[in-house]
C-alpha cells in the first residue's frame, strides 16, 4: 500500500463489511463462550449483548465514513441499509445462541440496539450532506471571488 494513498480511495461493499464484523462478533463470542466455560473467569450473559451493539456501532461508523467514496449514494445507501439489518439480525441472533437470553431479558440492550440504529441513519444523513457541500464547492469557480452588491 502506497503512503499516499487513503482509505477513502477503495470501494468497499457494505456487505463486505458487514460479513466482516460479523466474522468478528462470532469469533469473539466464540472466544467468551470457551472462557467462560473453562470457569477462569465468570463471564455475564448480557456480554454478548454488549459485543453485538459494540460492532453494531462499528460498522455504523465504519460504513458512514466509507460512503464517502461511494460512486452512486442511492445504491450505496440501499446496501448499507440492507446490510445494517442483516447485521442487526445476525448479531442478535449470535448473542441470543451465545447468552440464552433475549433482547428483552437482557436489560437495556434493546434501547441500545435503538440509539445505535437511530445513530446510524444520522451518520449516513451527515455524511451525505458534507458529500453534497464537497461536491458543490468542487464544481463552483474559485479563480475569483464574487462581487456582492452592498
Amino acid at each position: 500500500m502506497n503512503d499516499s494513498t487513503s482509505i477513502y480511495e477503495y470501494s468497499v461493499k457494505p456487505y463486505q463489511q458487514a460479513l466482516v464484523v460479523f466474522g468478528c462478533v462470532v469469533l469473539l463470542e466464540v472466544g467468551i463462550k470457551l472462557t467462560a466455560l473453562s470457569g477462569i473467569v465468570p463471564i455475564s450473559a448480557r456480554l454478548y449483548w454488549m459485543i453485538a451493539a459494540s460492532f453494531m456501532l462499528l460498522f455504523a461508523v465504519g460504513n458512514s465514513l466509507l460512503s464517502l467514496s461511494a460512486k452512486n449514494m442511492a445504491s450505496y445507501w440501499g446496501q448499507s441499509i440492507y446490510s445494517f439489518m442483516g447485521l442487526a439480525l445476525g448479531n442478535g441472533l449470535v448473542a441470543w445462541g451465545f447468552s440464552s437470553l433475549t433482547i428483552s431479558e437482557a436489560g437495556s440492550y434493546r434501547w441500545i440496539y435503538i440509539v445505535v440504529t437511530i445513530g446510524y441513519l444520522v451518520f449516513l444523513s451527515l455524511i451525505g450532506v458534507v458529500r453534497i457541500i464537497v461536491e458543490f464547492a468542487q464544481r463552483e469557480e474559485w479563480s475569483q471571488p464574487r462581487k456582492r452588491n452592498r
